[in-house]
């Protein structure tokens, strides 16, 4: 993961079952899907401020079950949007997490529990595939990414992957 790590930035703290509609209301993909558009409402039924408060690097940093709820793609790239590279939630719903994967969004899951809104928090990983997510003086070994995920990835996503090696690896 050497291309996308050390990631550092400011923990924007989230709680449990934070559903895509929260993240981005399906009621804004109707006016547009662009992402740089889109920013804006980033979170918006959750905390109407929000969106003008992140800082391009921030972290969302959630509880277990981030990204529940429909399937919508945009939940992802309203994300990386509004500049930020990464989630880290106890855990993710199995569809957030590979539309975050396809979409070059990184998506890690670790014990968030004790990480408050502002902390800085870094990620970085090793040769080996393992990633520690450094916060509040404790270093927090997190769940690691199978190879080919983390070539993915590096390359952007699923559609940068394709397109630089033609196929699966």
């Amino acid at each position: 993961m050497s291309g996308l790590l050390p990631l550092a930035g400011r923990a924007r703290r989230l709680g449990d079952d934070v559903n895509t509609d929260y993240i981005i209301s399906s009621r804004r993909k109707r006016e547009t899907i662009d992402p740089a558009e889109l920013r804006r409402y980033l979170l918006e039924d959750v905390d109407a401020a929000f969106a003008a408060s992140v800082r391009s690097g921030d972290i969302l940093v959630a509880g277990s079950n981030f990204g529940c709820g429909s399937a919508m793609e945009v939940a992802v790239t309203v994300v990386l949007g509004a500049g930020i590279r990464a989630v880290v939630a106890k855990s993710f719903s199995r569809t957030y997490l590979r539309n975050a994967l396809n979409n070059g969004l990184l998506a890690i899951v670790a014990d968030t529990d004790g990480i408050a809104e502002g902390d800085g928090v870094e990620l970085t990983g090793n040769a080996d595939g393992s990633v520690l997510l450094h916060a509040r003086g404790r270093d927090i070994a997190c769940e690691p990414l199978p190879p080919f995920m983390q070539s993915m990835l590096e390359a952007g996503g699923l559609v940068p992957y394709l397109r630089a090696h033609g196929r699966f690896a």
